[in-house]
């Protein structure tokens, strides 16, 4: 948000916060910019749709830095959620498979979202049934760590499903 500071602040009246927070009233501009003035402080228009507008006293870039220090608390506070894929196809040999799983129930038990991909190549594309037999089999073999967050679906060549870690309950097993 773009603030007005001292002589960009063009409402006649102003109601004026002090420094240190307190109420001083409803002022003419020119009282306002004299009473910044006097603290070696900024004038910050804080509230430009109020009638009278809002000013309070303060050191602007103090401020600015003291805003962007909380933008970038929240913006760490936030879980960024990972998607992780695995890669098959219809004839995978079991071995293979297996070894994709294990990977797979890893990064569920880290906490994060697995997508399972089945793709075909050429005729294979006739029998999508046994990719979604698969895809099942897997959530099946996922289902301590895993539940399915988007059921088995055909796009184009390829089949996928996604499953997310399971939330976790307060009491251990």
């Amino acid at each position: 948000m773009k603030y007005r500071i001292n002589h960009q602040i063009r409402a006649p009246q102003v109601r004026l916060i002090d420094a240190d927070g307190t109420h001083v009233g409803v002022v003419s501009l020119s009282e306002a910019l004299a009473a910044a003035h006097a603290h070696d402080l900024d004038l910050v228009e804080v509230a430009p749709a109020a009638d009278p507008p809002v000013v309070r006293v303060m050191d602007y870039g103090k401020f600015l830095y003291q805003q962007a220090k909380r933008e970038r608390e929240s913006r760490k506070a936030q879980k960024q959620v990972e998607i992780k894929e695995i890669r098959l196809r219809p004839k995978t040999a079991e071995h293979h498979r297996a070894f994709k799983i294990r990977n797979a129930r890893r990064w569920l038990e880290e906490g994060m979202k697995v997508k399972v991909r089945i793709h075909f190549r050429g005729r294979e594309i006739t029998y999508p049934e046994i990719a979604h037999e698969q895809l099942m089999e897997i959530a099946e073999e996922l289902s301590d760590v895993a539940v399915i967050e988007q059921k088995p679906n055909l796009e184009g060549r390829t089949m996928l499903m996604i499953l997310a870690p399971m939330k976790k309950s307060g009491a251990k097993r």
